[in-house]
């Protein structure tokens, strides 16, 4: 059987430094300066309290994201809740990893998507691309994760990351925080540049599947919180879980919550085939699935610049 391929090689990049950047370094927010509105809920309370339980105790709170929390300039309230013992572990997906890339080197990311795809220069960034694949693949030769090895090259390379001290996985690194990243080929501006190995990338991200599921190991007793990733962020822990308990680790006594903009309503009512909510994977594979033998799973509707900064606030001031 034919199959046709097309040839990466011949792709034509731009420098990202003539790009329009949608979100901006100098727009970030900052932890303590602004007034965010204060969430007035009693489960999103108890879930503040069990954030605070599990950490007394050692046991592991697990942030997960998708970019759009990056791109909501909430970056140094990820590093302050790092830097604070309040999150253990972090884990995104390969747009997650480009924005605080972007960010770290120029300052800004996020291109206008509806104009660049007219005529093919969509992701088409000659720093982004290059770059990255190279961390990636030095990163694989070495027998790193993705995360480590995106935060190895910026430390290797510090002149060509000036706003590195706002970078999420750089400084996960340097404070000893496990940040991994969990890639679907084919999904990513970097994919489609021409020194794209995706061996590399499998490497790497199959390392950092492999210490997802060794935090997921030990979050009895702790927290796991998914903030707007619909698809990946859900899935693999499902997965982690999964193999974890096959594994004969006790994993049942967990708290998780899903964040994001979707109404569910009562979210604790069982669903059949025909209604739609069930095919949105946080629900089931969050909230639900994970806790059916102990443990409690939440869902709030919520703004990330909303609810990040009020997990923060509220934590600081009640520990």
């Amino acid at each position: 059987m034919k199959y046709t391929q097309l040839d990466f090689k011949k792709i034509k990049t731009w420098s990202i430094k003539d790009r329009k950047n949608l979100v901006r370094i100098d727009n970030l927010m900052n932890p303590g300066r602004e007034n965010i509105e204060k969430i007035e809920n009693k489960e999103f309370s108890i879930l503040i309290d069990k954030i605070i339980a599990a950490r007394k105790i050692g046991a592991p709170v697990i942030l997960s994201m998708g970019a759009h929390v990056i791109k909501s300039g909430l970056s140094r309230y990820l590093i302050k809740m790092m830097e604070e013992n309040i999150i253990t572990h972090i884990s995104s997906n390969g747009a997650g990893s480009i924005h605080d890339f972007e960010l770290a080197f120029i300052g800004g990311t996020s291109e206008d998507v509806p104009t660049a795809i007219e005529d093919g220069s969509f992701g088409m960034w000659e720093e982004t691309g290059k770059w990255m694949n190279e961390a990636i693949n030095q990163g694989a030769k070495l027998g790193m994760g993705y995360g480590e090895s995106l935060a190895v090259f910026v430390g290797q390379n510090p002149e060509m990351f000036p706003y590195k001290n706002d970078c999420v996985f750089y400084q996960a690194y340097k404070n000893n925080i496990p940040m991994t990243y969990h890639i679907a080929l084919g999904t990513d501006i970097i994919h489609q540049h021409p020194t794209c190995k995706m061996g590399s990338i499998g490497v790497t991200s199959g390392i950092d599947f492999k210490r997802m599921c060794g935090a997921v190991s030990k979050l009895d007793k702790g927290v796991f919180l998914n903030f707007g990733s619909a698809v990946i962020g859900p899935e693999v822990f499902l997965k982690a879980l999964s193999i974890s308990r096959n594994l004969g680790y006790q994993v049942y006594n967990i708290t998780t919550a899903n964040f994001d903009l979707i109404q569910l309503g009562d979210y604790k009512r069982k669903l059949t085939y025909d209604d739609y909510q069930y095919y949105y994977r946080p629900r089931k594979n969050i909230v639900n699935r994970p806790v059916s033998k102990g443990g409690t799973g939440y869902h709030f509707s919520l703004d990330h610049k909303i609810s990040i900064p009020n997990i923060y606030n509220e934590v600081m001031k009640r520990r």
